[in-house]
């Protein structure tokens, strides 16, 4: 069964893989190089699709300094067809919709072919002014993009600060999101009670849920754990002391996530919850990206 019905029929254990394109400033022979390579080690993952993030600068997200500079990378609809044309996997393509106008959003909407896949992303900050808010987004995909298989973004951690992200994510579906796919997650607590109050709540307005895919994301290095926390992920403070004072930090942040997997799986399959699973792999460390690929191997056995 292929990803796109996975997701009609509301199917557990979706398994993605998820990259970030290469930086625009790369010549042709290493972009080149770069999609060898990435498409070579997705053969060998049991995964159903193959994520391609859309990188913006989100300057607005906070006021500290981001760990990791930002540099464009290559539009990854461009990256799937031009670099990865020949791995035959379904490929979602994220769009932080805000950097579009909505001439040239609707026209991209247009353009894309009937069954292919997609979430939309907001503005990462409710201060943001972008010249496409995400509601202006979907409005455009209502009248000219329902051919496209779309998803949406989850985060535990608004829901844990504000209480209604399972409230934001029936709005969503009601504008046309079929699956969800979460940001990183650290924070089990928080992972839970977002699925629990989706769940109840689901049940209460006899509402059909939908796959929520949680990603995970390898970590080795204080580097890579400072842009996570960034980004907004919660990482407890006992959490980051053991990945940091590990002799092997991403091999105890695997174990950690599996650990965490494995709980959120127990208890959405007990309760008839889909949910499945984004192995990210956004990284330059070959350690991380090498993490990345027993992680997948891990919850690959988890999810059977």
């Amino acid at each position: 069964m292929g990803l796109k019905e996975k997701i009609s029929i509301r199917a557990s254990g979706i398994f993605l893989y998820g990259l970030i394109p290469p930086k625009v400033k790369h010549d042709s022979s290493k972009v080149a190089a770069i999609a060898k390579k990435q498409a070579d080690r997705i053969r060998q993952l049991p995964v159903d699709g193959l994520i391609l993030y859309d990188i913006h600068d989100e300057k607005d997200r906070n006021d500290q300094e981001r760990t990791f500079p930002y540099l464009e990378t290559i539009d990854p609809k461009e990256y799937a067809q031009v670099h990865l044309g020949d791995l035959d996997l379904p490929k979602v393509i994220y769009r932080c919709v805000g950097k579009y106008s909505k001439e040239t959003f609707k026209n991209w909407l247009k353009e894309e072919e009937t069954g292919s896949l997609s979430v939309f992303v907001g503005a990462a900050s409710s201060q943001s002014k972008p010249d496409l808010p995400l509601g202006q987004a979907y409005n455009l995909y209502k009248d000219h993009g329902q051919h496209i298989t779309l998803g949406g973004v989850c985060i535990p951690e608004r829901h844990h600060k504000k209480s209604d992200e399972h409230l934001r994510l029936l709005s969503k579906q009601a504008r046309g999101c079929q699956f969800f796919i979460s940001q990183a997650v650290y924070n089990l607590e928080e992972a839970k009670n977002f699925l629990s109050d989706y769940y109840y709540h689901c049940y209460q307005v006899k509402e059909e849920m939908v796959p929520i895919i949680f990603t995970l994301s390898p970590c080795g290095s204080k580097k890579t754990l400072d842009f996570l926390k960034w980004l907004g992920i919660s990482i407890s403070k006992w959490l980051e002391n053991d990945i940091l004072n590990s002799r092997n930090s991403v091999m105890t942040s695997v174990d950690i996530l599996c650990r965490n997997f494995q709980d959120l799986w127990t208890f959405a399959q007990s309760k008839g919850i889909p949910i499945g699973c984004n192995i990210e792999s956004i990284a330059t460390s070959r350690k991380e990206i090498d993490a990345s690929v027993i992680l997948a191997e891990k919850i690959s056995k988890i999810m059977g």
